[in-house]
């Protein structure tokens, strides 16, 4: 399988941090409107994303990761398909170091190219963005979603459809009490 085409990476060379750290703000709108293409996500955006985040060097092989991301994007409601606003409001720590060799979860997040270390901040702030989007999105927990009949959106109006009768051979049954 080809990862190339896959995979979010924005390679960040670490090795000149000093140990108490480095901040950073990565603002890159580019970047997030590519993923969402890769990653075919019916995403329009909203207020700008941008991750705020520094990075401690723990060992020669390993960096920890503490920051946030903020901003919003244009979901589409689940119920009646119009778009709304939703705010990203993520921290995150993750502490990420060199593969040891052996079996790993996917691909790396740190490398050494060129003698140089180097973390895939991208890999991790696309992570910290999958994680903050809601399951279902939703409007709002009132919304009363699209009339399945005419597809209108129920939550402008009411729809001109006739409500359905159900079967006329089971008409006898309307007005059946059971004691």
């Amino acid at each position: 399988m080809n990862t190339e085409n896959i995979m979010v990476e924005n390679w960040l060379t670490i090795s000149d941090i000093a140990a108490e750290g480095k901040d950073f703000t990565f603002d890159d709108q580019d970047f997030w409107r590519d993923a969402w293409r890769r990653f075919k996500l019916d995403l329009r955006p909203g207020r700008d994303l941008v991750a705020e985040f520094s990075v401690l060097p723990q060992s020669d092989d390993g960096a920890l990761v503490r920051g946030t991301l903020t901003g919003s994007v244009q979901l589409a409601c689940d119920r009646c398909a119009e778009y709304f606003d939703y705010a990203i409001e993520a921290q995150f720590d993750a502490f990420e170091q060199l593969p040891d060799g052996g079996e790993s979860d996917g691909e790396p997040r740190m490398r050494v190219e060129n003698g140089l270390l180097q973390l895939d901040i991208g890999a991790i702030l696309w992570e910290e963005f999958a994680l903050a989007l809601p399951f279902k999105p939703l409007c709002s927990e009132e919304c009363a979603g699209i009339c399945p009949g005419c597809g209108a959106n129920l939550n402008t109006g009411q729809c001109t459809c006739q409500p359905e009768e159900g079967d006329e051979r089971l008409a006898v049954f309307r007005d059946l009490k059971i004691k």
